[in-house]
Parts: structure tokens; C-alpha cells; sequence
């Protein structure tokens, strides 16, 4: 039995802007990121990376870029002890109405897919009502929202909606720790 846990990247793993994150020096790990993909990779996890990266529809960066700030994550997290089995991305913009871009569920079957993921032994950690949803869309057995980056402006969005996540976590560290408990 495969146990994943689907991130969000931007506001779960590291600090988010409202610039967006366009070059590697801007990407910053939110404090205990890295360690909770460690101890998530310890306990037998398949860890992915699930994000929305219009960046690369709106021209403001190359996926060059984005991929040397995905290398620049996933080295941060190997030096923990952590691995990172998968980073997929969107690259559109919310008015292209693809099929990848959260809370459309297609980067989550995209992974499970490629790497023969079951979604019973599935989680998916996110900052945003978008993430819960797209969740939820899959048909993930968690959801966990972390209150770092948008968590809690999304935590009242989803109570509006009366979506209720399996956990809200402080923080990723938090979500690894309620998750192998």
C-alpha cells in the first residue's frame, strides 16, 4: 500500500508573494517545510508537488526558471533527509479553462498516473480553498489545510462554502505530524 501526500508548493512550502515566486533567490522555505517532507519521506510517503504556475502563461518567466526554483526546493529538501517523487505544474491562466489548474483535479490523476498512485491512501496539504477543492475533485482520502500563506483567509472561504478539511494545521511540520500519528 502506497501512502501520498499531495502539496501545494507557494504558501505550504515556501513563502508565498503576491508577486509571485520569479527567480530562485525569492524562494524562501516556510520554517520546518523542509523537515516535514523528511519525516513524511521517513514514514514511507510518496511526496508531490501539485501547483499552479500562470507565471509561465502570463510570460513572466521561463519554465528554465521554474525549473531551477522546482531543483532549488528539491535540493533543500534532500538535504533533510526528504525527497520530493514528483513536481507537476500547471502553466496556464485561470481565463485558458484547462483541465491542470486547481481546483480541477488533472495534475492530481497526471501523477497518479505516471507513478501508479491509489487516491484511497491519499492527502493533499494546501493553503487555499483551491487546493481543498481540487482535493475533493480527485477524490483524495484527506485534505489538510495549513494556516501558513492564504490558510487562513481560506479556512472562513471554506467554511462559507461548508467545506470542512480532515485537519487544519498550523503549518506542513503540523500536517506531517497529525498525518503519521
Amino acid at each position: 500500500m502506497d501512502k501520498t501526500i499531495f502539496l501545494d508548493r507557494d504558501g505550504v512550502i515556501n513563502i508565498d508573494s503576491p508577486q509571485y515566486i520569479k527567480k530562485e533567490s525569492e524562494f524562501e522555505f516556510i520554517p520546518g517545510s523542509p523537515e516535514a517532507i523528511a519525516l513524511l519521506t521517513k514514514h514511507g510517503y510518496n511526496v508531490i508537488v501539485i501547483t499552479n504556475q500562470s507565471m509561465i502563461g502570463r510570460n513572466m518567466i521561463s519554465r528554465k526558471v521554474l525549473d531551477a526554483i522546482f531543483k532549488k526546493m528539491q535540493n533543500g529538501v534532500q538535504k533533510t533527509g526528504g525527497r520530493i517523487k514528483g513536481v507537476f505544474f500547471c502553466p496556464h491562466t485561470p481565463e485558458d479553462n484547462c483541465t491542470c489548474r486547481k481546483p480541477e483535479p488533472g495534475l492530481i490523476f497526471k501523477a497518479c498516473k505516471k507513478y501508479s498512485l491509489d487516491l484511497e491512501h491519499s492527502c493533499m496539504v494546501g493553503d487555499s480553498v483551491k487546493d481543498i477543492e481540487c482535493a475533493l475533485n480527485a477524490g483524495c482520502k484527506k485534505t489538510i489545510l495549513v494556516q501558513t500563506g492564504n490558510g487562513i483567509k481560506a479556512q472562513q472561504q471554506l467554511l462559507q462554502k461548508q467545506i470542512i478539511p480532515d485537519y487544519i494545521a498550523s503549518d506542513l511540520y503540523d500536517a506531517a505530524q497529525w498525518l503519521i500519528s
